[in-house]
């Protein structure tokens, strides 16, 4: 069966898109622990960060790498935490997550839940400084 992310790649279940191309997809988190929190995912379906093809793990990085640097001018913050847990969603994916403090990485506090209208206006920002 396929896991929600490729579900969401393949149109299915919709997205608050930030960027896309032919291999990688970047995405609001619906529930995030900070605004401007993205999800970067392969397009391939890999549950295992480590058992993607030594390519695909770069670009995978380099993708994020790109979007990094329009969400720290969407989401002023210090720095960019990344994160790659895993256990969530069988898929792998890369968690982006502006931070002003380490308790902002910290995935057991209560999430946010912001309304459609505002993961988009969120995504729409962060597009704006791709």
């Amino acid at each position: 069966m396929a896991t929600i992310f490729t579900r969401i790649i393949k149109g299915e279940i919709p997205c608050h898109k930030v960027a896309e191309d032919e291999h990688y997809l970047a995405f609001l988190d619906i529930q995030p622990l900070v605004e401007g929190h993205v999800l970067v995912i392969p397009k391939v379906e890999v549950d295992y960060i480590f058992d993607l093809e030594d390519e695909a793990l770069t670009g995978l990085m380099l993708f994020a790498k790109r979007i990094a640097p329009a969400i720290k001018k969407a989401v002023p913050c210090k720095r960019l935490g990344v994160s790659v847990i895993g256990l969530e969603v069988p898929h792998t994916h890369i968690h982006l997550i502006p931070m002003n403090e380490v308790g902002d990485m910290n995935f057991s506090k209560r999430k946010l839940n912001p309304s459609s209208q505002d993961l988009a206006d969120t995504a729409a920002t962060i597009r704006a400084f791709l």
